[in-house]
């Protein structure tokens, strides 16, 4: 199964860096995994309600094109659902046994995304109720990734 994470921006600092390319490493015998930066649009200083708008559009319209058609699309959010690892596990298995062969997560930039995103996936995850840099979130997202693989190989894994 390929597994695709989609975010707004680039991951800048190394430290996070280092973590992403340590659990792609990790998470190679179990999943395909690509990491895609997509570009995050300027931010004025006084930003209006219409520019929050059009920005998050723009935003949403070039990440729909890059994984519309192309299997399950999960958007991160924090008003998704909370999973627990397990929960996670338990997806990842049901999407491999009912042959999905690509999973789509997608995290948002700074301004975070419009309701035309979270109508276009079929799940909405939250993975806290608190807020993390979006540069973070894959690193977080990737290591519960690794941690849900391992769940459904029977393999041990830190608790």
């Amino acid at each position: 199964m390929q597994l695709r994470i989609v975010g707004i921006g680039k991951v800048k600092e190394p430290y996070l860096q280092e973590g992403l390319r340590e659990y792609c490493t990790r998470i190679r015998p179990y999943f395909n995994v690509s990491l895609i930066d997509m570009p995050e649009e300027k931010i004025p200083p006084r930003l209006t309600q219409r520019e929050r708008e059009d920005i998050q559009d723009r935003e949403a319209a070039r990440m729909i094109s890059m994984v519309r058609g192309s299997g399950i699309i999960v958007v991160l959010d924090v008003e998704g659902q909370a999973w627990s690892s397990e929960d996670l596990a338990a997806h990842l298995r049901s999407w491999i046994m009912g042959g999905q062969n690509t999973v789509s997560f997608l995290i948002g930039g700074p301004l975070g995304f419009p309701r035309s995103i979270h109508d276009s996936a079929r799940y909405t995850l939250s993975l806290s109720r608190m807020t993390f840099p979006h540069q973070m979130v894959r690193l977080i997202l990737i290591e519960q990734i690794y941690r849900a693989a391992r769940i459904c190989s029977g393999e041990p894994y830190h608790k």
